[in-house]
């Protein structure tokens, strides 16, 4: 049975159907990747497959979200029983346990298949670093893959597995996932544990995912997810933040100056996704990029070099000869800085994650190209060091500014190769940039990879963190700059979005109210009334809801999308002396309205 391409859901319906089992479709599967060379490291055996589907037997499906199902794994990360080389032979050991990750995975019923291929020791957004050999981009040999999770990103693109796991530290999660037409998930940092990951750069390293749709990627990190008490970085999330969603009207900043290298059909290909984020309803504004760009220098070009000498520092200089000449001289570079150097450099990068981080209260997110140029394999053979600091600029000072990233198919160029663009936010604000990317999917669908034939964005998204608060609709004195706001803000509530009911309410002026209330009312004949959405904790939904006077009360209210969300109505004898300011379409015109009498 030939699985190639097959999603997360492909693989469960297979199963489910009865007519297939993980023993045949895996031992296919198996013997296809031989000639898959050198997207791999190392395949499982026969007899390590055989193991596992062993233990597999004796899980039960419907408590096994991913049973049966195959994936492969970025080789500095521990798989137990395999090899773990970093893309160097002579470092390899093998693993004694799994990584805190892939445990989380596997528990979950899913299969290692094989280690895919990086760029050595994770250093470098190529894919080109290697003993294993340069992987090839999935769409066209002489173009580079990406890395440093190269063989991760062609795994999945070339429809061998439906997700795999990569790293990130400057960007190995999302490069590679441009170029080659996937779906690039870097979480925040600490939302998934780096226990039993070889360190790049440990205190902003984090585990990311391929995967051909935003929604099996959104499904392998909910599954990860956690904190790990194991890992000195791992941290407890905000489950303020998680609540936060991007709306159907977002706002995205974009740099306000772009040096694409000379690669104008990556410049083309950007602006033909700007048109259609337009279309989709998003406002572009644009930034100034320079506090992102300068961070982003942090990286390779100051103290954090250090921080890979300490990972590997003392192997490379055990052993020379075995690293790959352009990831020893940076690695080496790490003898260069001082401990005054580093806290110079860690000053350096909290005053500019501070600049950052406000800049982006601005706007939903900031959204730019995955990188500015696709290069082949040759230019990167010819300037190696430069080319890769290219592809960083817009990646690198991610994670130094403890940013959520998630890179996205965004279009195929006009000379055949795929183009990417990446969705930046806050920290926790994962989820956020899922709902969006999910939209996005389904506004612009994809094909499968490198595979003929359109991604169907077909895939729901749940979210388990999200029931720590209650999506609230309020119409009235509650509303931003309204004068019983401040009851949201002090219990913690997150504005969401500005939006509208279905067009079946009528809104009412409350009489002898102070301050001046609306009520909100369905009926047979009404229209759309503008409303805004918060998220509330629901530890304080006690406290809010106790401030509600007669004759409102709380209930459901319909939006215009079709979604029900709870919010004030109002008894039916609570109208029998207010005014009808329905045609207003919202309160805040009304009570203009009413200014406007006045003044």
């Amino acid at each position: 049975m030939l699985t190639t391409g097959w999603t997360i859901p492909d693989w469960q319906e297979a199963y489910a159907s009865g007519k297939h089992t993980p023993d045949t479709l895996l031992q296919d599967l198996l013997s296809s990747l031989t000639e898959c060379a050198p997207t791999w490291t190392h395949i499982v055996s026969e007899l390590y497959l055989q193991q596992a589907l062993s233990d597999l037997s004796n899980k039960r499906p419907q408590e096994c979200p991913l049973y049966g199902i195959p994936f492969a794994v970025k080789d500095n990360i521990d798989v137990a029983g395999l090899p773990t080389s970093a893309a160097c032979p002579d470092y390899a050991y093998e693993a004694r346990h799994d990584a805190a990750t892939v445990a989380k995975l596997r528990d979950a019923g899913a299969i290692v298949i094989g280690k895919t291929n990086l760029d050595q020791f994770a250093t470098g957004l190529v894919g080109t670093r290697s003993p294993y050999g340069a992987v090839p981009n999935s769409f066209n040999k002489d173009y580079i893959s990406g890395g440093s999770s190269s063989g991760s990103a062609v795994a999945v693109a070339n429809g061998l597995v439906p997700f795999s796991l990569g790293t990130d530290t400057a960007g190995s999660g999302r490069v590679p996932a441009s170029f080659n037409n996937i779906v690039g998930l870097k979480p925040t940092k600490g939302r998934f544990s780096t226990a039993g990951v070889v360190p790049a750069c440990r205190s902003i390293d984090c585990v990311s995912v391929f995967a051909l749709s935003v929604a099996d990627a959104h499904c392998i990190a909910e599954i990860m997810q956690g904190e790990d008490v194991g890992d000195g970085y791992s941290r407890e999330p905000n489950t303020l933040a998680q609540a936060k969603r991007i709306g159907n009207s977002p706002t995205f900043a974009v740099p306000a100056s772009i040096d694409w290298f000379g690669d104008t059909a990556q410049q083309a290909a950007w602006q033909q996704s700007l048109i259609k984020l337009k279309e989709m309803g998003t406002t572009i504004v644009e930034m100034d990029f320079t506090p992102m760009l300068e961070l982003a220098q942090l990286l390779y070009g100051g103290a954090w070099v250090a921080e890979r000498g300490a990972a590997v520092g003392d192997f490379i200089e055990q052993k020379p000869g075995s690293v790959n000449e352009v990831v020893g001289k940076i690695i080496r570079n790490s003898s260069n800085f001082s401990a005054i150097d580093a806290f110079n450099a860690e000053y350096n990068r909290a005053a500019l994650a501070k600049t950052i981080q406000e800049k982006m209260k601005a706007v939903d997110a900031l959204l730019v190209p995955t990188t500015p140029r696709f290069p082949t394999q040759q230019q990167v053979a010819d300037e190696p060091i430069l080319v890769n600091s290219q592809l960083g600029t817009f990646t690198n000072f991610v994670n130094l500014a403890d940013c959520s990233a998630l890179s996205l198919p965004a279009g195929i160029r006009s000379d055949g190769l795929p183009f990417g663009i990446t969705l930046i936010a806050p920290a926790w604000n994962d989820l956020a940039l899922a709902e969006f990317g999910h939209r996005w999917q389904q506004f612009c669908p994809w094909q499968r990879g490198a595979l003929a034939g359109t991604l169907p964005a077909d895939g729901q998204l749940t979210f388990t963190h999200r029931e720590n608060c209650m999506r609230i609709a309020v119409v009235g004195a509650h509303l931003t700059g309204m004068p019983l706001n401040y009851q949201l803000t002090e219990l913690g509530a997150q504005f969401v979005e500005e939006t509208t009911t279905s067009n079946n309410y009528r809104l009412y002026a409350l009489a002898d109210t102070t301050p001046a209330k609306p009520a909100l009312v369905r009926a047979e004949s009404g229209q759309a009334i503008s409303l805004e959405i918060w998220q509330l904790p629901m530890s304080n939904l006690g406290a809010f809801f106790s401030q509600i006077p007669a004759p409102l009360g709380l209930g459901s209210i319909t939006l215009h999308t079709g979604e029900s969300v709870k919010g004030f109505i109002c008894e039916a004898a609570g109208i029998a002396n207010a005014s009808d300011v329905t045609e207003f379409g919202g309160w805040k015109n009304y009570i203009a309205s009413i200014k406007r009498k006045v003044s």
